[in-house]
């Protein structure tokens, strides 16, 4: 009789005799996660390619089982798992010049230049309500608190206020109040959030660095602080590089916020060197982007197609990848 009622337990076994196992304390093991976790990187820009990335897996039947996003990575990353990645591809195509000037509302009493309320409601015209419960697929925004720097990873709640702190970049766009924590681009502190998708456990994560083309980023070079005609001087801009004059020459054009943006690139690359370093991806998609500036928006076309073509060029390796989580 004992024996009976220890096998009676067994799941197996209530089910071959009819009982229902609603009483049961026995809880099944979880399905293997037989998909990729995408790490999409911030870019400004640049990040459209990650269109073309998403287009391109789904092309090749490479399943996705989360995604983590950092900045325009965010933004991409989430619009896709809420379906409204067409929208976007829309939206990205149409830019212009003009019009990008036109969705930058320009304040001078906030804590950036635009407040980016015109950006919010052409999201919220697609994405107005849906909050991160809603998504098939776990999402991860990264932001940074401004007045404590501490990493942010949300996970919940409303997904348009997430994505929009993701790409608060500082000094352009406002901090976004998210629950008394003010926050702001989350390149500050993870350009690549492949931490993000270890530490929810996935088996294998793809990071999508858009920054990988940035030639020349971490070099050290000893230079004068002599006046322009010491000899000495104009012997050391002899031998500085090309590349290094022609970036002097459009020193006087950069602007505001073009000097912002630019040093902002240099923190996220200098950072994510560090990070992917110390915490590498089972695989990298590097679409060659350098030559598209990280404020030209209006190259979405050129960006997206990078992108593409860029995923597909390893689309066999990604399937290989996926087929060992099998």
């Amino acid at each position: 009789m004992l024996e009976w009622a220890s096998l009676r337990g067994r799941p197996d076994v209530r089910e071959a005799n009819g009982l229902s196992s609603a009483t049961s304390t026995v809880e099944p093991a979880p399905a293997p996660n037989k998909g990729i976790a995408l790490a999409l990187g911030g870019g400004c820009a640049r990040g459209w390619a990650h269109i073309g990335v998403l287009r391109a897996l789904d092309e090749a039947g490479v399943e996705i089982s989360m995604i983590a996003g950092t900045s325009i990575g965010a933004l991409v990353g989430g619009c896709y798992l809420a379906g409204k990645l067409d929208e976007l591809e829309d939206f990205a195509r149409s830019l212009t010049r003009r019009r990008i000037f036109g969705l930058l509302d320009i304040t001078l009493r906030g804590s950036g230049l635009f407040g980016g309320l015109k950006l919010d409601a052409r999201l919220r015209e697609h994405l107005d309500g849906t909050r991160f419960e809603d998504l098939p697929k776990p999402f991860v925004s990264v932001a940074s608190e401004i007045h404590t720097g501490h990493e942010i990873w949300l996970t919940k709640g409303s997904l348009i206020t997430a994505m929009r702190a993701s790409y608060a970049l500082p000094g352009v766009f406002e901090p976004v109040n998210c629950n008394g924590r003010m926050l702001v681009d989350g390149a500050l502190v993870n350009p690549v959030p492949v931490s993000v998708c270890r530490a929810q456990e996935q088996p294998a994560v793809v990071a999508v660095n858009l920054s990988s083309d940035n030639f020349g980023r971490a070099a050290v070079i000893r230079h004068s602080a002599g006046e322009s005609g010491d000899d000495r001087l104009q012997g050391e801009q002899a031998m500085l590089p090309v590349l290094s004059r022609q970036h002097s020459a459009h020193d006087a054009r950069l602007g505001i916020t073009g000097v912002m943006v630019e040093a902002f690139n240099i923190i996220q690359d200098r950072i994510s060197r560090a990070r992917l370093a110390g915490d590498p991806p089972d695989f990298s998609l590097h679409p060659k982007l350098g030559h598209i500036g990280l404020t030209e928006f209006h190259r979405a076309g050129e960006a997206i197609h990078l992108g593409y073509e860029t995923t597909l060029a390893h689309a066999a390796e990604l399937k290989r990848l996926q087929s060992v989580l099998v």
